[in-house]
């Protein structure tokens, strides 16, 4: 099967092929629906693109690098190819390297032991890039982007710092920082720039050697590839120096009984067995992505997201969640709650009586919700390529039929978890019936 993505398509259909795209799951109440998807930020449905690439290289699946053979010598080709692929998308400078990961979290804990100083965050960090620093020093986001930056200023020049780690795009409310000018402000300040890539990358273009930006982190499972690989893309010496982080057969030159000498990056963090359809399906994804049109893509996700908030606005009782008021971007979150409901019982009510899923909780970032008021949590709807007007106009529709009383079940809690009371719906995969679509 040849994937071919819909460049043509209309702001409002899907832009490209994605698994799951006519999903159809189980209705408490009985009967069934097509799954709408709103949980785009958690993970991504894999691109068309990346299950064609998976399928084609299975056969050849083989341990890479050093193998003779000729499975493992196409394996070690596809594997290497990848970090071409991955610079190639993100612009990367001939002084930064690509390093393969599990996940953003995986690379930024890996980053983290390289780090030869302070690092400075913002208190609005994903845990990801809030707990791995060592050294760290938090910075209070303030109700502007302007006067946020202002602060990063003041505290980079108050005290010398190795790094700012920061977010590319908020994972609570989309909300996008201006990275370029954060590069050029780490710089001035003598320190580098490591930006956390993971609900950026997916939906804007990002070039290392234009931005200035020194290191990026994202995952595969957030690009359309779900299959268990993430990037360090970064500034070699910092690498080559640092501890590797994982002691193992790959990362090494020479072992003796009196001691290691270790290979230098990429190879000195890569010990192990590599993730070689992880890898490869991130590079599928990485060249499908490119290949698209972003305009058209930011237009489609502007589109929507504003059809969304706006039709969740005028919900009574209905509140949507910002950081900033001149935030110059926003990616496509959509983060709200309802006066009266939990934000666990809301998403049970949206999947059990509309198949539709969305992310409840506190989105592995509890300092800026505990500051901003939502302690508790909140409902995330998050949007992709294969997001649909369709889709948003079932959202708005579910929400004012729960806000008006509608609900037609009960729900309650289940050692601490929002549950249709009686569940009536089973949950092994292969019933329903699932394929990639248009």
């Amino acid at each position: 099967m040849t994937a071919v993505l819909n460049a043509d398509a209309c702001t409002t259909s899907p832009l490209a092929r994605v698994s799951g795209c006519d999903l159809q799951v189980p209705l408490v109440g009985g009967g069934t629906c097509t799954y709408a998807n709103f949980d785009y930020a958690a993970s991504a449905p894999a691109l068309a693109q990346v299950t064609d690439r998976v399928q084609e290289l299975l056969p050849f699946y083989a341990s890479v690098h050093r193998g003779a053979g000729y499975a493992s010598r196409v394996s070690t080709e596809a594997y290497e190819n990848a970090r071409v692929a991955v610079e190639r998308f993100v612009g990367a400078d001939a002084d930064q390297v690509v390093v393969f990961t599990r996940n953003t979290t995986d690379s930024l804990n890996l980053l983290a032991s390289c780090v030869p100083g302070d690092v400075v965050v913002l208190d609005i960090e994903h845990h990801a890039n809030f707990l791995p620093w060592k050294n760290s020093r938090v910075v209070e986001a303030a109700d502007t982007v302007a006067e946020t930056i202002d602060r990063i200023v003041a505290e980079l020049s108050a005290k010398p710092a190795a790094l700012l780690a920061i977010t590319g795009a908020s994972n609570v409310t989309g909300e996008v920082l201006p990275i370029a000018q954060l590069a050029e402000v780490a710089h001035r300040c003598g320190a580098r720039v490591l930006i956390d890539g993971a609900q950026l990358t997916p939906h804007r273009r990002v070039n290392l050697a234009e931005t200035g930006v020194d290191y990026l982190a994202f995952s595969g499972h957030k690009l359309y590839a779900p299959f268990g690989a993430g990037v360090l893309v970064g500034r070699r010496d910092w690498l080559d120096e640092g501890e590797p982080y994982l002691a193992g057969g790959g990362a090494v030159r020479e072992v003796t009984l009196e001691e290691t000498c270790w290979a230098p990056a990429p190879a000195r963090h890569e010990a192990g067995s590599p993730n070689v359809l992880g890898v490869a399906a991130l590079a599928a994804a990485c060249d499908a992505l490119a290949a698209l049109d972003f305009g058209k893509v930011v237009a489609h996700e502007r589109v929507l997201s504003a059809r969304l908030a706006e039709g969740l606005a005028e919900i009574d009782r209905v509140h949507l969640l910002r950081l900033w008021a001149d935030a110059p971007d926003s990616v496509g979150i959509v983060t709200f709650t309802i006066d009266g409901f939990e934000p666990g019982e809301i998403a049970a009510y949206l999947s059990a009586e509309h198949g539709i899923g969305v992310r409840d909780g506190r989105f592995c970032a509890h300092p800026i919700l505990n500051r901003i008021g939502h302690g508790d949590g909140a409902v995330r709807a998050s949007l992709g390529l294969g997001t649909t007007s369709d889709d948003v106009e079932r959202l708005i529709a579910a929400v004012r039929q729960l806000v008006a009383g509608e609900a037609t079940w009960n729900y309650g809690k289940t050692d601490g978890l929002w549950n249709p009371v009686p569940e009536t719906r089973g949950f092994s995969a292969g019933g329903t019936g699932a394929s990639e679509c248009v």
